[in-house]
């Protein structure tokens, strides 16, 4: 499949879930190492907003295009208004009116002023635009300040008006190519297209782009308790809560994602929904069954795949993880825990880096950052990383948010980013520097 290396699931040959336990960077590196962009594709305007560009986008004309209005007010010659003031106004004959769009321009001579509205080209003739709050608006009045209307003959004959100031060459007019020049870079090869370069894109012509798609992940959470939300809750059923988590976050990281009904605790349902995703999706997501239980289904359906992995990973939560390449694509398949927080916290630091290679993003994983932990945090494991949840507040202050139990879902919804505390550290004092990873950038 375009966007993924068919090699060996572990980077050591001697490497085995049986014997070793991973670190979180390990873990992540030998994921990352099957993953490169997706092909490029040529995409309508709007699809390809939130992809990566992938080429480079030259201006093919100036921008603007042509010298324009920035205000409503009169096109005038500078010298016919140069001595202009309130108490001795200079009265210009209005030749006609201009509007946006119009292509048919009366030329301004010397004593003359065009009614021109804001976008409108500057006529040939005019050197800046007065704007019409420092005019009578044509009335015969004092200073207006709205356009009126004049009351001109179908010959375009329009009276005339009092300017009450100067006005400066340029003034008020955006100038040809004040914003590009043709032959300029418009877009880099690698832009991420938010709105703003969606926009310039469209201002250029341009109603087609080439980017890097949107990866398509599928998200299946595992479990006989499953019940989908909307349902009412039988003794010892819970409601399937990290499917729709799972897609929600893979949206959110870019991809095209959705999500399928929860697989029982049976392997052969299990297998048969993922060889059903598996030619639909460039990631498949599964919640639930990669630990050592009776039932943990997805280990007993996929145990014996070639090229798929469980592993022990040194980390809390989140220790259980299952990665793999499978089917004939081959497909890749992310087994993240059941537990909501070990979900969610394993789909950002492993899932999520992936999506964002398959769309060419070069910074893959979320930064870091140091905050001043506001609380203590006491009884970390040794020897394994810790994600806590926390609030990362703009004093560059964090404060945890619940405890470390990976089922407080409600603590987690709370949250806006990840306190990480080291292998070797087993407590923290309230004022101490920690690691951060936002979650809202």
């Amino acid at each position: 499949m375009t966007g993924v290396s068919s090699t060996e699931p572990s980077s050591a040959a001697d490497r085995t879930a049986a014997d070793h336990i991973w670190t979180v960077d390990e873990h992540l590196d030998d994921i990352l190492r099957h993953f490169a962009p997706l092909a490029p594709a040529d995409l309508p305007l709007l699809e390809a907003q939130g992809c990566v560009l992938a080429e480079n986008v030259i201006l093919p004309a100036a921008l603007p295009p042509f010298d324009n209005s920035s205000m409503d007010g009169y096109a005038v010659r500078t010298a016919d208004v140069a001595d202009a003031t309130e108490d001795a106004p200079r009265i210009l004959k209005v030749i006609g009116d201009i509007h946006a769009g119009l292509s048919d321009l009366p030329t301004v001579h010397p004593g003359e002023a065009a009614r021109i509205m804001t976008g409108a080209p500057l006529p040939p003739g005019a050197e800046a635009v007065v704007p019409v709050e420092w005019t009578d608006a044509g009335t015969g009045a004092g200073p207006a300040i709205t356009m009126r209307a004049h009351s001109a003959d179908p010959s375009g004959a329009a009276g005339e008006v009092r300017i009450h100031r100067p006005v400066v060459p340029g003034g008020h007019v955006r100038a040809r190519g004040s914003d590009a020049t043709a032959g300029e870079l418009a877009l880099a090869a690698g832009t991420l297209l938010g709105p703003p370069q969606i926009g310039l894109l469209a201002a250029i012509g341009r109603a087609r782009v080439t980017v890097r798609p949107r990866p398509r992940v599928v998200a299946i959470s595992t479990g006989s308790e499953l019940v989908p939300p909307g349902e009412e809750l039988t003794p010892g059923r819970i409601h399937d809560s990290n499917s729709y988590a799972l897609a929600a976050a893979a949206r959110d990281a870019g991809a095209d994602a959705r999500r399928v009904d929860a697989v029982a605790d049976d392997a052969p349902s299990l297998r048969a929904a993922l060889a059903e995703q598996l030619t639909r999706a460039d990631i498949v997501i599964t919640s639930g069954g990669v630990s050592v239980g009776a039932y943990d289904v997805v280990k007993e359906a996929l145990g014996d795949e070639d090229g798929m992995q469980f592993r022990t990973l040194a980390m809390q939560p989140g220790k259980p993880q299952g990665f793999g390449l499978i089917g004939a694509g081959p497909t890749p398949l992310f087994g993240l825990p059941g537990n909501p927080v070990s979900c969610y916290v394993s789909f950002e630091l492993f899932v999520r880096p992936a999506i964002r290679t398959l769309m060419g993003i070069e910074l893959a994983t979320r930064a870091s950052v140091r905050a001043r932990c506001t609380s203590e945090i006491t009884h970390s494991p040794k020897g394994r990383r810790q994600f806590l949840r926390g609030w990362y507040a703009p004093d560059s202050t964090v404060t945890p948010v619940g405890g470390s139990g990976s089922h407080l879902i409600k603590a987690l919804a709370h949250a806006n980013a990840l306190i990480v505390v080291a292998e070797d550290t087993t407590e923290i004092a309230p004022g101490t520097d920690v690691d951060v990873i936002p979650l809202m950038q």
